[in-house]
């Protein structure tokens, strides 16, 4: 029944969470002659929730949303040499290493010889292309989908480009919230493959029950789980 299987990248592919965490812990610490850590980086967090659908999902985004935030918690006090590091925080996020999560390449290779293997993932657009030639993965892909949002309509269309219907669409990822709930309300299979940091944006309260949701441990199971459905 499956024809196409969609990848997220980050966290589900790559490593990428980390470096937010670390960036948060940088800007925190900037900001402690203002407020206590805690309150810059919930004044962060909001920042960056509102600015989404200005700037979207990304690095880019994130260190505009650092830069308005410091200026915010500052009350315009914060000191040019401030702002150049937060800039430079940014700079060298983007220039981080692509880290491939274990089995990754391993699973891509079994996959691609009975299954059009396809890349879906959010946020900005030159970013990803960049780490995606980094990681040496491209080649595997039939399709590159670089989504600005992962909403039911998103992969509406995603599908209907692929000429497949919804029950023959696999999405895995590690994002309850992008990855798995959309496509398993279009009638689609999702396995759910968790990563140790989640943003809180992607965070879901509720448990998922679905016939075709799926929940791997690592990467490394998917095999077995896609032979069973």
């Amino acid at each position: 029944m499956i024809k196409i299987i969609a990848f997220d990248a980050d966290d589900t592919l790559w490593v990428n969470e980390p470096f937010f965490r670390e960036a948060e812990e940088e800007f925190t610490a900037l900001m402690e002659n203002f407020v206590p850590q805690h309150t810059s980086l919930k004044e962060l967090y909001l920042t960056e929730v509102r600015n989404l659908e200005l700037y979207g999902y990304g690095i880019k985004g994130f260190m505009l949303s650092m830069v308005e935030a410091a200026m915010r918690i500052s009350d315009n006090r914060i000191s040019i040499q401030s702002i150049d590091r937060i800039l430079e925080i940014g700079r060298d996020m983007l220039d981080k290493p692509v880290e491939l999560l274990p089995g990754v390449e391993e699973v891509l290779a079994e996959l691609q010889n009975d299954f059009r293997l396809v890349l879906a993932t959010k946020g900005d657009l030159v970013d990803q292309e960049r780490k995606l030639k980094k990681s040496g993965l491209d080649h595997y892909f039939h399709h590159i989908e670089i989504m600005s949002e992962k909403k039911e309509a998103d992969f509406t269309k995603l599908i209907r480009h692929l000429d497949v219907t919804p029950e023959e669409f696999l999405m895995m990822g590690n994002s309850l919230k992008s990855d798995v709930l959309p496509v398993l309300g279009l009638g689609g299979h999702a396995i759910h493959i968790p990563f140790h940091i989640t943003w809180e944006h992607e965070r879901i309260e509720h448990e998922v029950v679905h016939d075709n949701f799926y929940q791997a441990e690592h990467i490394a199971q998917v095999v077995e789980i896609i032979k069973g459905i």
